[in-house]
């Protein structure tokens, strides 16, 4: 008896349908957004109800509502409100997006009138009002000192204090450090050069200074520090938490002490971290006035010693020219702000591209 085989080879699976869902064209969103622009025009001039402004929030609601609608009748509900959040979202991106361009593109085009030698190579010692000339060398450096003396001073002890909480402190002490650092955190800038106005120059500078209290560039830098001291420790602080528990237990098990631990894998992983930090701390510091007024005291001479005799800044000298009659001020101020904006882009692209180099290697 012969059984015959017969080979059955599976038929392949049969392809499904292709699903295709009902899609807005490429071209509805800014046909919406055009239309939408159109009818807020339309009623906010024609009614004379309104300026641009109130045009541009009615416009924002009608596409919002026409969007909604028109993926709502092709796409579906869900596809409708996806659609709508998204357009939400990217609508408060613009929104925060547009004071800040709005600042720069002020500040780029009032700040060039004075972009010369004479503004950078000179300060307004023996300036009248009716002379065109004057700059804002003495401003510059006296910025320069006042905010290098004090991150000189602030980031090893903010980083410090930092490392101490999150590594070592336990209990009631390194919660007391968490409290006055916040507290610290909300205090004016006017109650940090009172304090040192009260403590430095009325109490220590007389014994430097045959007996007078004296204005000084250093003065500026320890209310100046007082002020940048919160910011870097809290930034420090959350930096250094977010560091990977098993970075520091792989070195523990390796047999590495916890000081070494710390200074070789922990700051170098947190780095970029903590430097922005600190770049926020030195651009609160730079753009500081009550303090540098009240225990520098301004000047319109140049004053490269910290330690003696009155000294200005830019955000001093651009509250001083803000204010000035002569007609030739304004170009100074805006020029002057121009610079400091700048002088703090310039710290923080140099910082982020040194900690970049000397982070951790993965």
């Amino acid at each position: 008896m012969t059984t015959t085989l017969t080979n059955h080879r599976p038929r392949p699976p049969a392809q499904p349908a292709t699903l295709r869902a009902k899609r807005l064209p490429r071209y509805a969103p800014p046909v919406i957004a055009l239309a939408a622009l159109l009818v807020a025009a339309a009623l906010g001039y024609g009614a004379g109800i309104g300026g641009p402004v109130l045009v541009v929030v009615l416009a924002a609601l009608l596409y919002l509502g026409g969007l909604f609608a028109a993926a709502n009748a092709v796409e579906g509900r869900r596809s409708a409100r996806n659609r709508t959040w998204s357009a939400l979202i990217h609508s408060a991106f613009v929104l925060a997006v547009l004071p800040l361009a709005s600042v720069v593109w002020t500040l780029v085009s009032r700040g060039v009138e004075r972009l010369d030698g004479n503004f950078f190579g000179t300060s307004m010692n023996n300036i009248g009002a009716r002379d065109a000339n004057g700059g804002a060398y003495h401003a510059i450096v006296g910025t320069l000192e006042q905010v290098g003396i004090a991150a000189l001073i602030t980031v090893p002890l903010g980083v410090l204090c930092a490392i101490y909480v999150v590594e070592y402190g336990r209990g009631r002490f390194a919660l007391a450090i968490r409290f006055f650092v916040d507290v610290m955190t909300g205090i004016p800038s006017i109650v940090a050069g009172l304090f040192v106005l009260a403590f430095w120059v009325l109490v220590v500078s007389p014994v430097f200074n045959d007996g007078r209290p004296g204005f000084s560039g250093f003065a500026a830098a320890l209310a100046l520090s007082v002020l940048m001291l919160p910011t870097v420790v809290r930034s420090t602080e959350e930096m250094l938490r977010l560091v990977p528990a098993p970075l520091r237990e792989g070195a523990y098990a390796l047999g590495v002490p916890k000081w070494k631990t710390i200074l070789r894998v922990v700051l170098p992983t947190a780095l970029p971290g903590i430097v922005t930090g600190v770049m926020l701390a030195v651009a609160r510091a730079a753009g500081e006035t009550a303090p540098v007024l009240l225990v520098a005291g301004g000047g319109a001479a140049i004053n490269v010693n910290p330690f003696e005799d009155n000294q200005s800044s830019l955000a001093l000298f651009v509250y001083q020219q803000a204010g000035d009659a002569s007609k030739y001020a304004p170009a100074r101020a805006w020029t002057a702000a121009l610079t400091l904006v700048a002088l703090v882009l310039i710290l923080t692209i140099a910082a982020k591209l040194l900690a970049r180099r000397n982070q951790l290697g993965r």
